[in-house]
């Protein structure tokens, strides 16, 4: 079984005889790697200039090749480009294209280069486009929640441990929490482009090449930092794209978090927060129901990145120096990264906006479970009784009013002061909720003045990029 007549290999001086059918469809990719079109005629534009430069191109040889490849960019973005699997992928489909377009002056294209750099130079062309993008979808997220942070700066609400009611802060604070997560995001991105911003081309299939090129040239052309350092190493390792799919990863986890407060606070059970209609959905048999279905969906997605991670780093382990085909697998689970991160994100910076808060349910739930509690073993701890001593005051202080069935502030002075001499009539305003959120006033606090300035330093940091 041989394959039908088609379009000749741009390889085939060596082979004697076809290549098997299943074969060619087995290790074709261009389905896929098509999308890498318009960085790899990027990366073709500067390496036909650098040929030129340094002499093993001719003006004119070189016209004919930005003509031609600007053309098959055109026809591409019409959808008119004919891809074909039998030419295996993005790169000897364009570089056909091109040859048949112009000629002999398209086979000296590839003079010095080789596939191996070339995909590792248009992987990191690609990358580094979505990772800027990326970062503009977490700077339009963290603007979202800066808006609703400072809308909710006095918005009083139970902070958890354990998903047990703990002390109460302000929606504001807790929001504020959410930035600061996608803020390390966005920092750990940045860090991550500068390796991905590392120009691999020049490396031809392992060994660099004998033609006089010059790729500083090439990597100021293409915007790169500098070219890379060891050719072998160049066209062989694909960490980078593991590095951006685990800072993804991060992502993805800290909005799956995010998700989960949401499903929950949307619940009847806690009743925080409504989504708009045009975020949920309904049951097919249950006429009441309004699903948080998009959010669910961002939970459940962060799994799909994590194992897009764990195929990336499958890929790369058994694979000795140089180049392998297994790397053929790196771009689909890449490019799933990106567009499920980028649409996640997408979704909650238009979703954290719309919320409708429920300020008097979310207050009512504050003052359920004994939140200040800690307040007034600091209250004690105030008037010189140790810490220690505080802490067993006031938790048999709070066994107590269990079994009444009251909360702290329902307890009369002298219920207390049967716990401890050093209550006095002010304690009734350290259990207040307010109390409670306002004494907090330091840096990092939940004090609705702390909150504040945190929202004016971030929104600095967000209008600088």
């Amino acid at each position: 079984m041989t394959e039908k007549d088609g379009p000749k290999k741009l390889w085939a001086g060596r082979f004697r005889e076809a290549t098997d059918s299943f074969v060619a469809r087995f290790t074709a990719s261009v389905h896929y790697d098509q999308r890498l079109a318009y960085h790899d005629i990027k990366g073709s534009i500067a390496h036909a200039t650098m040929l030129r430069q340094v002499g093993v191109l001719s003006e004119n040889e070189l016209n004919q090749i930005l003509g031609g490849l600007q053309s098959i960019q055109d026809s591409i973005d019409k959808g008119e480009f004919k891809w074909s699997a039998d030419l295996e992928d993005v790169h000897m489909n364009i570089e056909a294209a091109l040859t048949e377009q112009i000629g002999a002056a398209g086979k000296k294209l590839h003079t010095g280069r080789s596939r191996n750099d070339q995909v590792a130079t248009d992987i990191r062309l690609y990358l580094r486009d979505e990772i800027d993008l990326i970062a503009n979808e977490i700077t339009m997220l963290q603007k979202a929640l800066l808006s609703m942070a400072k809308r909710q700066v006095d918005t009083i609400m139970p902070g958890f441990t354990h998903l047990q009611i703990a002390q109460p802060v302000t929606l504001g604070h807790h929001l504020m929490a959410w930035y600061e997560m996608i803020e390390r995001d966005y920092q750990r991105l940045q860090d991550c482009r500068r390796r991905v911003n590392i120009m691999p081309l020049g490396s031809a299939a392992l060994a660099g090449t004998d033609f006089p090129i010059d790729r500083s040239l090439t990597a100021d052309l293409l915007g790169f930092a500098c070219p890379s350092a060891n050719s072998l190493d160049s066209v062989s390792d694909r960490d980078f794209a593991i590095e951006f799919a685990a800072t993804a990863s991060v992502i993805m986890m800290h909005l799956s978090r995010w998700s989960e407060e949401l499903v929950l606070w949307v619940s009847p059970q806690f009743a925080y927060i409504e989504l708009p209609d045009r975020f949920c959905t309904g049951s097919s048999i249950m006429p009441q129901k309004k699903n948080p279905d998009v959010v669910e969906l961002i939970r459940g997605k962060s799994g799909r990145v994590y194992g897009d991670l764990m195929s990336l780093l499958t890929l790369m382990k058994g694979q000795p120096l140089a180049y392998n085909r297994d790397n053929q697998e790196d771009k689909e689970p890449l490019f799933d990264v990106v567009e499920t991160t980028k649409d996640c994100i997408r979704a909650l910076a238009d979703i954290i906006p719309a919320l409708l808060v429920n300020k008097e349910k979310m207050k009512q739930a504050a003052e359920q479970g004994y939140a200040t509690a800690t307040d007034l073993a600091d209250y004690l701890t105030k008037k010189e009784l140790p810490f220690r001593d505080a802490h067993e005051v006031v938790g048999k202080l709070v066994s107590y009013a269990v079994d009444c069935g009251k909360g702290l502030s329902a307890l009369s002075l002298q219920e207390m002061k049967g716990f401890s001499d050093l209550i006095d009539e002010d304690v009734f305003n350290v259990l207040t909720l307010e109390g409670s959120v306002h004494s907090r006033n330091h840096p990092g606090g939940t004090a609705p003045q702390q909150v504040k300035k945190a929202i004016k330093h971030a929104q600095a940091v967000v209008n600088e990029r």
